[in-house]
């Protein structure tokens, strides 16, 4: 007996109010796994209470999965006629409902995530592959370029740009620049990063890694022809790299300044990427550099650090907290 996938995430979302569907999925793999589970293994593996365990149980039910109770000693949750889960239809977003979860975007606990691994390890193939690529296929990273954590709301395409990370093939991309120039092209997808509100494919292209902003995106034709993927890829890595270059080049002026070990922390909270911690000087404080795009703003946010910090270049950051220094001096001396 097999049980449609797009079908159970469907009555997970629809039928059971309340309950997380990474837990639910969770649970299903285990049965897969084992046949049959008690409520004591369950609440032991995803680290729950028994009671919650029970409930959750009975809502597979609910949602439409073929699972009965077995009564006595010996007894357990099991699944009518070894009913299995066919993981080759999987869509995008049903990829991304299951597997994510066990992925760097996943919000959910460190214990679903680490029982979900397991038990895409045991998976039949060519499930696993599909199951791995989509479970390293997305990072989130909820910081707005500049600003303050939002939730992203997903563009048109995304979800045909996932497929083709987790099938594997190429795609030839129409893309509408900043200056409305619509080109189109042959791309790798290797992965999907969400910045803020903003969703990002990370390809290889003709003339090497790029980034795209998928609601920049016009057209997503896949083909047959499979991705080149680097032996060493890794999407995580890869967007921190690619994250550090936007903030350098928007914020190209860097404040060199000594300061106080105690302080570190201070700064780390104030600045964050925008902080470089260095060595120890020869009196025991730590130089840092910290980064900006304007000396008039820079040295108003280091003005009130001077318990901790003492600027020591460039000249004009400088010159501009001294100004600033007299202004409060003559305004509240």
């Amino acid at each position: 007996m097999r049980t449609e996938t797009g079908h159970l995430l469907t009555g997970f979302r629809g039928s059971v109010a309340g309950v997380r569907a990474d837990r639910l999925m969770a649970i299903l793999l285990l049965l897969q796994q084992r046949e049959q589970v008690t409520a004591a293994e369950v609440a032991r593996e995803l680290e729950i209470s028994e009671r919650t365990a029970r409930r959750d149980l009975d809502a597979l039910g609910m949602a439409g999965v073929p699972v009965y109770s077995v009564q006595g000693r010996g007894g357990g949750w099991r699944l009518v006629g070894g009913a299995r889960t066919d993981l080759s239809g999987l869509t995008a977003s049903e990829a991304r409902a299951l597997f994510l979860v066990a992925g760097p975007a996943s919000t959910a606990t460190p214990a679903v995530k680490a029982a979900l691994r397991k038990l895409r390890q045991a998976l039949p193939e060519p499930f696993r592959v599909q199951a791995e690529a989509a479970a390293s296929s997305l990072v989130m990273d909820p910081q707005r370029w500049g600003s303050s954590r939002v939730e992203p709301r997903p563009p048109r395409f995304l979800d045909e740009l996932q497929d083709a990370v987790i099938r594997g093939v190429q795609v030839r991309l129409g893309y509408v620049d900043r200056d409305r120039a619509e080109t189109e092209r042959t791309v790798h997808p290797l992965g999907i990063v969400a910045k803020g509100p903003s969703w990002y494919l990370v390809a290889t292209t003709g003339t090497g890694r790029r980034t795209f902003r998928i609601d920049r995106v016009s057209s997503v034709d896949p083909t047959a022809d499979p991705v080149h993927r680097p032996a060493d890829f890794d999407l995580a890595e890869s967007w921190r790299e690619i994250a550090d270059e936007v903030e350098r080049k928007r914020t190209p002026l860097e404040a060199r300044a000594t300061c106080a070990p105690h302080g570190i922390g201070v700064l780390r909270m104030g600045f964050g990427a925008r902080l470089e911690v260095g060595g120890a000087t020869t009196d025991g404080r730590i130089e840092v550099v910290i980064r900006g795009n304007d000396e008039f703003i820079l040295a108003g946010e280091l003005a009130g650090l001077v318990e901790w910090i003492e600027v020591t270049g460039p000249a004009g950051v400088r010159d501009h907290l001294a100004s600033i220094g007299n202004a409060l001096v003559e305004r509240y001396g």
